[in-house]
């Protein structure tokens, strides 16, 4: 909860001093001060911090006493004043005509993590995905918030997985299981492209870019992948038949792609 109220915008010690207020009613400095164990000069100056951003009332006798002003007015506020704020800023600092393609790594489980919910929320149109089953939950709930905001959300899927996500395409895990890196990739409204790598053995990274060529690399890899899993659902015994398991013949006549 503490780190919650720091998101509004207030100190720890301010969080813990309303949290207070939020649960005693008509409370002294003094009170309060008692309660989240700090000097009194400490908490009478987050009081009245609180008091200047409008987040506690100060009800004026001997001794003052101050109440919490109700968290659904503080949000309500709060989300007012971003907004307009927001509003400024996008009329103010319109984008240049078009963005310099660039490259951009991102390493660590937060950086990564925070990148792939930034691309995610700002998607307008459309969000390709292709990720394994171990992988999807890391970013499932942003995916499913922009369904929400009526994104049109596409997700490959390496293995079995239960989602609520509308448009999921399953990939059958190939006989070997999953290194420890595991690969994905994000497309978001054709226009902004991760690649990354998740696991346990290595440190998470991804590379974000709007390059064009990248872009065309991941859409075609993704219009391959659709195409060739409706095949293989429409003629699967035919084609095992014809190139062998996994498509071992033609693996054996072109052995540059690898096994």
């Amino acid at each position: 909860m503490i780190e919650s109220l720091r998101k509004l915008g207030m100190s720890e010690l301010e969080a813990k001093c309303y949290l207070v207020l939020h649960e005693k009613s008509h409370v002294s400095g003094y009170e309060v001060a008692k309660h989240v164990s700090v000097s009194r000069t400490n908490v009478y100056a987050a009081l009245r911090t609180l008091h200047e951003k409008g987040i506690c009332r100060q009800i004026e006798g001997e001794p003052v006493l101050y109440e919490a002003v109700p968290i659904k007015q503080v949000v309500r506020l709060l989300q007012t004043d971003f907004d307009r704020t927001s509003r400024l800023l996008v009329e103010e600092l319109s984008a240049p005509p078009s963005a310099p393609p660039f490259f951009a790594n991102w390493k660590g489980d937060k950086l990564v993590q925070q990148t792939i919910r930034r691309l995610i929320a700002n998607a307008e149109r459309n969000v390709l995905v292709d990720v394994w089953a171990e992988d999807l939950p890391q970013m499932e709930e942003p995916l499913l918030e922009a369904e929400r905001r009526g994104v049109s959300v596409h997700v490959i899927v390496m293995g079995e997985y239960r989602t609520q996500l509308q448009h999921v395409i399953i990939h059958q895990r190939p006989a070997s299981a999953p290194g420890q890196i595991r690969h994905f990739s994000l497309l978001c409204d054709q226009e902004a492209a991760l690649i990354g790598s998740l696991g346990s053995s290595a440190e998470a990274s991804l590379l974000e870019s709007n390059h064009p060529s990248i872009i065309d690399q991941l859409k075609n890899a993704y219009v391959h992948d659709v195409v060739i899993l409706q095949i293989e659902q429409d003629f699967g015994n035919e084609l095992v038949s014809k190139y062998g398991e996994q498509y071992q013949k033609i693996r054996d006549k072109h052995p540059e792609i690898g096994s």
